[in-house]
């Protein structure tokens, strides 16, 4: 039996699985976890992700691999000096910080919203990289001397493995200055930030998505190029165009495959490339499971029993809503918000607070929906992936609230660690990783319908009431 390993580094752990490169079946996992983060300053120790990797890799058995591919996690930042060495902590998509950065870039450059999403398919929020960028210019001007070498977190972990400095179009398109419709990188947008750098040699190669970049060791497993998580999953899902996925983890993602690149001028659909060499147009809330997390511990309860207490509440809480910006919000783009409840009384159950966590939540990601089907077919069944798939409540509410059918994959594992098998298999065979993905079982799939007794106008437009009630961005521009 050949093996191939694939990589899910995301922000709260890394998952390595190991599969069978003819079938895909699942062979053998590990898992080990990565410093927790509480924004609005989010940042880790690159090192920590390499230990988990190798903790979670010994924890799936060392086995023998012919080859190895790494999604991670979007946007992160990790500096570089001039020897390889990390200049500073990684500030990950989930960093609030940069807020001012943002407003400061977006005034300069293309000089409007619709200029930044037809230069790079982004217009700048504190989760991108070139934000990131911006602050490490403007706040540690000693770090800023020492970098060398910009790369994301896959990125520095390709590395890591096989001495490559490359990444893969699809994670590239999340920095601010690659752009997937040109697929090239837009040096002029760095050069706001730093005139006076060579970007050209600071960033690193954009491979193809079946490319060999190197080895891990010498003679060892073939290293794929690797990509971002959201990519991974899509790959993993098989996701075909026009096809909806919703993925519920520590944030919530909306996306779904296109065959040309989309620019929002609104700034809501992140214009992404995926790992095939098409477009994955993709939405992204910061607040997902985190929210529907504080609720069970503030209640005192497991998940399980959660999901018992949200679904024996009626579908609207009973007037109670719950807006989930948490940790501030980057769809829409309110860094500085927090979340809010409203409609309590004295009466208020357990049931009701559930329920209304979970409706807040899925209402957050319909409006991501919304947006994401004025720029790219998104018809029919949603799919359903992430934490959020392995509940009960969110696959019931996310049905009753869109109206249409959730498709439940019961595939074993991490999507986006499938996703990366995928790709490493690609690499090995010289296929291209649709082919691969076509070739492999897709696991069964349950399917919640909607309930037309449901009154889901009712629910979501009480959400937007709400929502703009809830605390808007009153972040200026950086000074500079």
């Amino acid at each position: 039996m050949v093996l191939v390993a694939g990589v899910d580094s995301s922000t709260q752990s890394t998952t390595v699985e190991v599969r069978d490169a003819s079938s895909g079946s699942l062979v053998a996992s590990g898992s080990a976890p990565h410093p927790a983060v509480t924004p609005p300053t989010a940042e880790q120790d690159p090192a920590a992700w390499e230990r988990a990797f190798e903790a979670a890799f010994a924890a799936a058995g060392a086995p023998r691999i012919e080859a190895i591919s790494i999604a991670g996690q979007q946007h992160g930042l990790v500096a570089l000096d001039a020897d390889g060495e990390v200049v500073r902590p990684a500030k990950l998509w989930c960093d609030t910080t940069s807020a001012p950065d943002a407003a400061w870039l977006l005034a300069r450059g293309p000089g409007s919203a619709a200029g930044w999403a037809e230069a790079c398919g982004l217009v700048p929020v504190a989760s991108h990289t070139i934000t990131k960028l911006s602050w490490l210019h403007r706040e540690e001007p000693e770090s800023w001397a020492r970098l060398a070498r910009v790369c994301l977190p896959h990125d520095w972990l390709t590395w890591r493995l096989c001495g490559e400095f490359v990444t893969d179009r699809g994670d590239a398109s999340g920095t601010g200055y690659w752009s997937a419709a040109e697929e090239a990188y837009r040096f002029d947008l760095l050069e706001i930030v730093d005139g006076e750098r060579d970007w050209s040699a600071a960033l690193p190669r954009v491979c193809g998505p079946a490319e060999r970049v190197g080895r891990w060791e010498r003679g060892g497993p073939a290293v794929g190029p690797g990509t971002g998580d959201n990519m991974g999953a899509a790959l993993g899902l098989g996701l075909a165009r026009g096809e909806v996925a919703v993925s519920i983890g520590t944030s919530g993602t909306v996306y779904t495959v296109a065959e040309s690149a989309s620019a929002d001028p609104r700034g809501e659909v992140a214009g992404f490339a995926d790992a095939t060499g098409r477009y994955l147009p993709l939405v992204c809330t910061l607040n997902a499971a985190k929210v529907t997390d504080a609720a069970a511990r503030l209640l005192g309860v497991g998940h399980e029993e959660l999901d018992a207490l949200a679904l024996a509440a009626p579908s609207g809480a009973r007037g109670l809503t719950l807006v989930p910006y948490f940790d501030g919000e980057r769809t829409p783009d309110r860094p500085s918000a927090r979340g809010l409840v409203a409609g309590l009384r004295s009466d208020v159950s357990r049931e009701e607070f559930a329920r209304a966590a979970f409706e807040g939540v899925v209402c957050g990601l319909l409006d991501g929906l919304d947006s994401l089907a004025r720029h790219a077919p998104a018809a029919g069944a949603i799919t359903l992936v992430g934490g959020g798939a392995a509940s009960r409540a969110y696959p019931r509410i996310l049905a009753d609230l869109s109206g249409r059918p959730v498709r439940v994959v019961e595939e074993p594992g991490s999507m986006v660690a499938l996703g990366a098998c995928i790709q490493a298999a690609a690499v090995l065979d010289n296929a291209s990783p649709e082919s691969v993905r076509a070739a492999w079982p897709m696991g069964a799939a349950s399917m919640v319908e909607p309930d037309p007794a449901v009154d889901a106008a009712a629910v979501r437009e009480a959400y937007a009431l709400r929502r703009e009630e809830s605390v808007a961005n009153p972040d200026g521009a950086a000074n500079r």
